[in-house]
Parts: structure tokens; sequence; C-alpha cells
């Protein structure tokens, strides 16, 4: 059995992730398909990409891949706001203000991790 450390970024996403899947089964139910299959796939993209950064293979290549989670979490945003501002969607507030933290949490890791890799080249 592995044991990992609590890591907040991936504990955040995975979470995340679980909520949309939630919210895009409720999405789905009231047959708004289009916007639930977006929304998932980018909802859930983030933590698996955050997931797999755990296992880089260079600092370059977690960075590169915390990138890809960023963007993929202001699509997300994007979705959200949306659902957020159509008519007969389910309340996503919750999750807008998940998607929001998030986007802190990773921005601070990339911009920490880009001034460790400085440090080391010097």
């Amino acid at each position: 059995m592995e044991v990992r450390k609590d890591n907040l970024i991936v504990d955040l996403t995975f979470s995340f992730s679980l909520e949309i899947v939630k919210y895009t089964e409720a999405l789905e139910g009231l047959r708004k398909y289009n916007l639930a299959n977006q929304l998932f796939r980018s909802g859930t993209s983030i933590g698996a990409n955050v997931h797999e950064a755990q296992n880089a293979e260079s600092k370059a290549d977690f960075i590169h891949k915390l990138k890809i989670s960023s963007k993929e979490a202001e699509e997300t945003r994007y979705w959200l706001l949306i659902c957020q501002k159509s008519e007969n969607y389910p309340n996503c507030e919750n999750l807008l203000s998940q998607i929001d933290s998030i986007i802190k949490v990773l921005g601070k890791i990339i911009s920490s991790s880009k001034n460790n890799s400085k440090s080391y080249a010097n």
C-alpha cells in the first residue's frame, strides 16, 4: 500500500474532480449534455495533470504539467461561469469558489518552482 504525504494541490484537485463528476451528472439529468461533457473533461483533467506531475521526470516537466493543469483550470472556470449565467442551470457557486482557490494555489506552486529552478542554475 502506498503511503503518501498530505499534498494540498493533489487533495484539492481530487476533491474538485469528484464534485465535477456530481455536477456534470446533474447537468446530464437536465439534458445539458454538451456543457456537461466540456466541463467534465476540463474539470477532471486538472487533477489528472497534477497527479501526473507528482512523478515528473524533471523540474521542467513538473512545471509544464502544472501549467497544463492551470490552463485546464481556467477553461473549467469559463464553463462554470457559463453555467452560472445561464438560465435553468444548477447552482455552481461552490465550484467557482473551489476553482478560484485551485488557480491561486497552482499559480503559487508554478511561480515558486520557477524561482527555485533559477536559484539552482546560478
